[in-house]
């Protein structure tokens, strides 16, 4: 009797599991594959700049190149959404960025059985919505720190006749409270659905070679998929590291430019 290979669960991939557990005072602090995955995330942007303008030529070449397009991309992004006032948020919008894509990009890398296996923290909520938390927060500590109480004018649209003045102001403000959870949910949602469909579709390949003959020979199509959706899942990777740093930078202009609402 043939043993037919079984497709892993699509959403295994997305398991947290301890690799040194650890509690203090009966919370769970352990040291998680998660937590490794963050850090290889942040070393290897860290290796990758510090690589890229070791040298800083005048004349740069492959790698100082990239980096200096990443620099530049980002800080025309940050004068066009904020002016130059907001070049002052640079650096972390530019950290923001750059940390998104590259957890994004590892999280694509494939896994080695027995080996390794890559984990990709932006599909998890926990990680993105600390991300969102800490955008809004700058947004507003900075906004009360440069404008006072004007900071509150941002729920206080101009030209909203008074006796619609209170419903206009509530609505802004629950909107105000959901942009950390709309942050969070975009990115998170986009990286767990094309992982999803990237595990569905190497389970179409796992049961048609199991299945042998006439089936084997289809595998073709769904192994097609995978490499089109991996293509796409690339410019998905650097596309929702881009629009939460772009989001960012318009919550940001509400903070720095809060009067002119």
């Amino acid at each position: 009797m043939m043993i037919r290979p079984q497709a892993a669960n699509p959403m295994e991939q997305f398991e947290i599991a301890p690799m040194f557990p650890l509690t203090i005072g009966g919370v769970d602090v352990s040291f998680t594959n998660s937590t490794l995955w963050m850090m290889i995330g942040l070393a290897s942007a860290v290796i990758f700049f510090g690589v890229a303008t070791r040298a800083r030529a005048l004349i740069p070449g492959r790698l100082q190149s990239v980096a200096e397009i990443f620099y530049e991309f980002i800080a025309d992004t940050v004068r066009g959404a904020i002016g130059p006032e907001g070049m002052k948020f640079f650096p972390y919008v530019f950290t923001l960025f750059i940390y998104i894509l590259f957890a994004n990009l590892l999280g694509l890398l494939p896994s080695i059985p027995g080996v390794s296996h890559t984990f990709t923290t932006t599909s998890h909520i926990a990680v993105t919505l600390a991300l969102g938390l800490l955008s809004i927060g700058i947004v507003i500590v900075y906004g009360f720190y440069k404008n006072g109480l004007g900071f509150l004018k941002l729920f206080v649209p101009s030209g909203v006749p008074v006796w619609l003045l209170p419903l206009v102001s509530l609505i802004e403000f629950v909107s105000f409270l959901s942009r950390p959870i709309s942050l969070a949910i975009r990115l998170f949602a986009n990286m767990l659905a094309g992982h999803v469909i990237l595990k569905v579709f190497a389970g179409f390949i796992i049961s048609l070679m199991g299945a042998g003959g006439v089936f084997a020979a289809i595998s073709i199509f769904p192994f097609l998929g995978i490499v089109a959706i991996t293509l796409l899942e690339i410019l998905v990777a650097f596309l929702q590291a881009y629009v939460f740093a772009i989001l960012t930078c318009i919550y940001l202009n509400d903070a720095v430019h809060a009067g002119h609402h």
